[in-house]
């Protein structure tokens, strides 16, 4: 890890602690590099990379503020990632649990459009069940459609971790799109999900492609409404 990544996950640890507060301003570019050892081209490196990730904002002449917290976890707040990735982000302990793996056939319509199956070669698609624990805490069921390309070979124990993390061995992830609906749960997810018939839930289509537009997964998941929120934060530039 780069230096003013170390000071970066410092500084982020601090807006996650309570230490650095909504709205408060943080301390200078000098003060900073004074504290931890380090040049102001470094602090300068590591709060770009947090405003880049929406945890700091920079006013013009003013300074750099922290943004407005939520205490739900918020998708899309530090860019494309994935559960596990976001978990190791806000300093949580992510787990997964494989419900089901195999074969689709036949393959869905909607899948099969999505994921331009008359396009390809093989056209084999895979769908992955899976329930993930934040903290042990269980917030969402995945149902992951995936080109079959991709995961030749692998078994469901393979999926106990990052989705994302394996699939970059064989392929590139560029970019995802989403879209959120509000759901009620119904009695199956309300028993995976530790939550009662009626519960609100978000209902989120993602469509993840390599950077040629070339659809690697569509994944339909339900996250608790309670614990999860969907970020997209637009900033305004100064000109």
């Amino acid at each position: 890890m780069a230096k003013f990544e170390e000071v970066a996950d410092a500084l982020s640890h601090r807006v996650r602690d309570g230490i650095y507060t909504t709205s408060q301003r943080l301390p200078s570019e000098y003060d900073l590099a004074k504290e931890f050892g380090v040049s102001r081209l470094t602090v300068r490196k590591a709060i770009d990379l947090l405003i880049r990730k929406q945890l700091l904002v920079k006013s013009p002449g003013k300074g750099t503020y922290v943004m407005s917290y939520s205490d739900k976890v918020e998708s899309g707040r530090m860019g494309l990632q994935g559960f596990t990735e976001a978990a190791k982000a806000y300093g949580k302990e992510s787990r997964t649990e494989v419900l089901s793996f195999g074969s689709l056939d036949p393959i869905p319509e909607e899948i099969g459009r999505v994921l331009g199956c008359d396009q390809q070669v093989h056209k084999t698609v895979d769908l992955l069940v899976r329930r993930r624990f934040w903290d042990e805490e269980p917030m969402t069921v995945e149902h992951v459609a995936i080109c079959h390309e991709y995961i030749d070979g692998l078994k469901a124990k393979d999926f106990e971790g990052s989705l994302f993390a394996l699939l970059e061995k064989r392929v590139a992830i560029a970019y995802s799109h989403q879209e959120v609906e509000a759901v009620l749960m119904d009695p199956d997810l309300a028993a995976l999900l530790d939550g009662k018939k009626g519960d609100p839930l978000l209902l989120v289509h993602s469509v993840t492609y390599t950077a040629d537009a070339k659809p690697i997964l569509y994944d339909i998941s339900y996250y608790r409404a309670d614990k999860y929120s969907f970020k997209s934060t637009l900033t305004r530039d100064h000109v």
